[in-house]
């Protein structure tokens, strides 16, 4: 499967996310920080990046900017608590946009389509 950097400022939320994402048989790394993701991902590779908007003194629609600045082909799923930020230009950078729920099969079924769709553009 795929490997799938988790970028959440909740402890709570990084757990369960690796827990129920390892299970379909994903390879998960964490973060809870934009610093703390953005060393990872000059060191290691993902295919996917999972954000949550809303870090700690921090926004990942920041770091999504600059995601897409310096690794354009890295796809990011932005995950968040809130829907208002749908309609924000710079959320539109995302592959996908998911709201944070107790059921995680929308978040499974938009990295699946998020992944599916980039193995098709890399053919």
């Amino acid at each position: 499967m795929a490997r799938l950097l988790v970028v959440d400022d909740e402890a709570s939320i990084r757990l369960l996310y690796a827990q129920e994402l390892s299970e379909e048989g994903h390879d998960i790394v964490t973060a809870g920080t934009a610093v703390e993701a953005a060393e990872k991902l000059k060191g290691e590779h993902f295919d996917l990046i999972v954000l949550d908007i809303k870090l700690k003194n921090e926004s990942g629609l920041d770091l999504l900017q600059k995601i897409v600045k310096e690794r354009h082909d890295m796809p990011v799923i932005l995950c968040t608590a809130f829907s208002c930020y749908k309609d924000d230009f710079s959320a539109w950078l995302a592959d996908g946009y998911v709201v944070k729920s107790s059921d995680l099969q929308e978040l499974k079924d938009e990295i699946k389509r998020v992944l599916e769709k980039k193995k098709t553009v890399r053919g």
